[in-house]
């Protein structure tokens, strides 16, 4: 049952660091969604879509930044990487990854709870249209949940950050290029067939039989929300 609090997945293999963190968090009114390695971490995320995430860069099966990418590939919630590790070049590679800050062991209570307050209020904003609604379908962006005329429609994860970028971009022509930058990263840019495919998939699944409606293609450019 949930407690109503802000949920924070914590990622460490110190037992010590994860029971601190864990009280750390209590006290300021978060709720503690540990885990000991990368893919127990990335399973929990899926299991329970949390609010935030501390992940240590150093874990004992992939490493933190790996653990940002993969949440990047769905989520857009804020990650702060918390290591040991001071030196520029890994930060750099957190922060490419998709972490939201980065704060170096031994950390002070007060900072990083002052740290994590901060990438949520920074997130805050999207929550005010936390639902988008055109024309019989439902967006809704906090649960990652579809429907169309009342009956939900199963997307997978890219299929649904495909649908979220366009319907947030409403009315606007997104470029192949913009689409797959966006959800998919910069290393496929040019990859305009995983892209028809995905649009193809999506729109067996939310368009009526009748042709179009929602996801509209401009030859040879890109695509635009147009409902």
């Amino acid at each position: 049952m949930s407690t109503g609090r802000p949920r924070v997945l914590v990622v460490d293999d110190e037992t010590q660091i994860l029971r601190a963190l864990r009280v750390i968090l209590r006290d300021a009114g978060f709720e503690a969604l540990p885990a000991s390695d990368g893919e127990e971490a990335l399973d929990i995320a899926a299991v329970n879509n949390p609010d935030a995430a501390i992940v240590d860069l150093v874990l004992p099966d992939i490493d933190g930044v790996e653990v940002c990418r993969r949440l990047r590939e769905w989520s857009d919630l804020p990650i702060i990487v918390l290591s040991a590790v001071g030196e520029e070049d890994a930060k750099v590679r957190a922060l490419g990854a998709g972490a939201d800050d980065y704060v170096t062991k031994p950390f002070g209570p007060r900072e990083l709870v002052a740290r994590l307050e901060a990438v949520l209020r920074r997130a805050g904003p999207e929550l005010e249209d936390a639902v988008i609604r055109a024309d019989g379908l439902e967006i809704d962006l906090a649960a990652r949940a579809v429907r169309r005329d009342g009956d939900e429609v199963h997307l997978t994860p890219k299929e649904f950050d495909l649908l979220r970028t366009l319907a947030r971009n409403r009315g606007r022509l997104m470029t192949h290029r913009d689409l797959l930058g966006s959800v998919w990263g910069a290393g496929y840019s040019e990859d305009t067939q995983v892209l028809r495919a995905h649009v193809a998939n999506l729109r067996r699944k939310i368009e009526p039989s009748e042709g179009p409606r929602y996801i509209k293609t401009d030859p040879g450019v890109g695509y635009r929300f147009a409902a």
